[in-house]
């Protein structure tokens, strides 16, 4: 067109632009800008618009207004317009320079419209530059331009991030005020900002009022549930999304495959597996990590593993995902071979993957080789150390009998120590029967969590243990008093498709006769293996026999029980806990492995147990 000296009108600039956003050549692009302004057509609206559109696409935008030079060569054949407005162009491009483009370009445009603030708002909304996207909107109401459905969708999750519920209620209202609520993408930023907030009860009330829902809405209040911990629901709604005859995206299997592995539902998990491969989804590389951590939290190491030697590019995610699964079942040195060899493939560690290298290191006491990697961490990679991190070393310290030294880590931290991390060390100080510095630790995790259920029954129960009742007494009185409530231990077991839930001492499930007749054949059966009951870890002021029924009634020897029952000879069995396996059952489920011939898999809080020839993949250290 150059060459035939044809001169470029205002329809034409908005399609070239947008060929250099695809090209994702910015300098292309400014070179352009300079030459719409040469010819005096940044005053048209439509190609002014394309110009905030470029500039906002583009993911190099710096906050310091790091576009320094304006290329104005690439068109030079063409003819010139020297005045613009008495403004030269030099003078006018110079003026640009100065300032962020993107925003120099709507303050230079005549006239505005809905799409021209939209589109900068947008642009730095999702460059993170929230305060500016925040500033626009309230010049946008300045210059009486009412916000539409796009301004509020893009404003939404800013509130998110900020967790800032009120003005993003502010946003809902003024969305139904004006009848945006009904909109798909509206609601579905609703949806995120409400769950981003932990409000996911309005999360399910903006969904559940949507008169017509599209994928996007119920890929974001299914994620939205499982980003809450409402993992059932969020698979409940996954079931009704394909029953809709809605086909899920590959965002819809990462967003629910982390309600499988919570849930250690493997059944579902292989169903969702099957429907991924069927839908030709398994290349995709999120979906393929997020079936690798499903099944490691499954409890098949194995599985997990095959998938990820089946991926043909690992990134960080699938890396610390398989890392973490080595490091959760037990295989320690796996897992550092794994992160070893992920740094000789080029891919960074990142803050997760070390917390899965300490994660392994502790549940095998590699004191030595954590604290290596704990000084690296920072000195080679420039990660700083966060409280997850601390909490992994301090449990290291702790299982392995450093009890002292884990106290002074914790106090040398660089950040303040939280209850959680406190919390470590005192659970080690009951293992290790070091009651003295029980106290002193719990003081520290009074001071600053003073509602920390798990410390007062710790305290309750090392009193009890060390046979200091009145002080146990004073601990569940006190608890009392605070409407402090002991999270109940509770274990479930997946049977037919179907999670059975069981409680300790629990006698509600319709076959407790059979499953307290199985308790009793076992019993007697690892008693001839030699089996004796280890009753100093129930704390109850009761004589022994009585000691002997509580401990034979844990939640995770019902759910076996029933798991015996109930499946063929031969099949694995899979229990999840919701607190540490004790003692007592910990040995008698090794006992019990040896006598009934099957593999036995208990995730517990912190770790799975495989139980087989009565021996436990934990070698006894937990």
């Amino acid at each position: 067109m150059r060459s035939f000296g044809i001169y470029p009108d205002p329809n034409m600039f908005p399609f070239v632009l947008k060929a250099c956003v695809f090209l994702k050549n910015l300098r292309l692009g400014e070179s352009i800008h300079g030459c719409i302004i040469r010819l005096g057509l940044d005053f048209d609206l439509f190609t002014g618009n394309a110009l905030l559109n470029m500039y906002a696409k583009f993911q190099s935008l710096q906050p310091n207004g790091g576009h320094k030079v304006f290329a104005f060569n690439v068109f030079d054949g063409m003819p010139k317009s020297d005045e613009l407005c008495g403004t030269s162009a030099q003078e006018k491009g110079a003026s640009i320079i100065q300032l962020e483009p993107m925003t120099k370009v709507l303050e230079m445009m005549p006239k505005r419209d809905v799409v021209s603030w939209n589109t900068v708002i947008a642009g730095n909304a999702q460059n993170g530059m929230y305060e500016e996207a925040l500033r626009m909107v309230r010049e946008m109401a300045s210059a009486n331009m009412k916000p539409d459905s796009f301004t509020l969708s893009s404003v939404l999750p800013i509130f998110a991030e900020y967790v800032d519920v009120i003005k993003g209620k502010e946003i809902h209202g003024y969305a139904i005020r004006h009848w945006f609520d009904s909109d798909c993408y509206i609601a579905s930023s609703l949806i995120d900002m409400y769950a981003n907030c932990a409000r996911i009860k309005d999360s399910c009330s903006v969904f559940n009022l949507l008169s017509k829902r599209d994928d996007i809405s119920w890929n974001s209040i299914i994620a939205a549930c499982v980003q809450n911990g409402v993992f059932d629901e969020g698979l409940k709604l996954f079931r009704q999304m394909l029953t809709a005859e809605v086909k899920p995206r590959d965002v819809s299997f990462s967003s629910i495959m982390p309600a499988c592995a919570y849930l250690t539902t493997l059944h579902l998990g292989k169903q969702l597996h099957g429907y991924i491969i069927r839908g030709g989804f398994n290349d995709n590389m999120f979906i393929a990590s997020s079936l690798v951590d499903m099944y490691a939290k499954c409890g098949n190491i194995k599985a997990a593993r095959w998938i990820f030697n089946q991926m043909e590019h690992h990134d960080m995610v699938s890396w610390t995902a398989i890392i973490m699964g080595y490091a959760l079942h037990g295989h320690a040195h796996d897992a550092l071979l794994l992160f070893k060899q992920m740094e000789m493939d080029g891919v960074k560690p990142n803050y997760v993957s070390y917390i899965a290298v300490f994660t392994a290191c502790s549940h095998a006491g590699l004191t030595e080789e954590a604290w290596r990697y704990f000084n690296s961490m920072s000195r080679n990679h420039g990660i700083k150390p966060g409280l997850e991190h601390y909490a992994a070393m301090a449990d290291l310290l702790g299982r392995a009998g450093k009890l002292e030294e884990a106290y002074e880590f914790i106090g040398s931290m660089h950040i303040a120590p939280t209850g959680s991390i406190w919390s470590t060390l005192l659970s080690a100080c009951r293992v290790h029967k070091n009651l003295e510095l029980a106290e002193k630790v719990a003081n520290e995790i009074f001071k600053v969590d003073p509602e920390n259920v798990g410390a007062y029954v710790l305290m309750s129960n090392m009193y009890a243990a060390a046979r200091r009742w009145k002080d146990a007494a004073k601990m569940r009185i006190f608890m009392k008093k605070k409407g402090i409530r002991k999270e109940p231990a509770c274990s479930w077991i997946e049977v037919k498709n179907r999670v059975h839930t069981f409680i300790s001492g629990d006698k509600s499930h319709p076959l407790y006769d059979r499953i307290f007749e199985a308790l009793k054949d076992l019993l007697e059966q690892i008693e001839r293996e030699g089996y004796i009951p280890d009753t100093n870890e129930d704390f109850h002021d009761v004589d022994e026999e009585q000691k002997k029924y509580m401990i034979f009634s844990h939640s995770e020897r019902l759910a076996l029980a029933f798991g015996i029952i109930s499946t063929p000879a031969g099949t694995t069995i899979r229990i999840t806990k919701n607190i540490r396996v004790c003692v007592d059952c910990h040995t008698a489920i090794k006992l019990i492995s040896k006598v009934v011939q099957r593999e036995i898999i208990v995730r517990d809080n912190s770790r799975f147990h495989h139980f087989k020839d009565g021996k436990c993949s934990c070698r006894d250290y937990w």
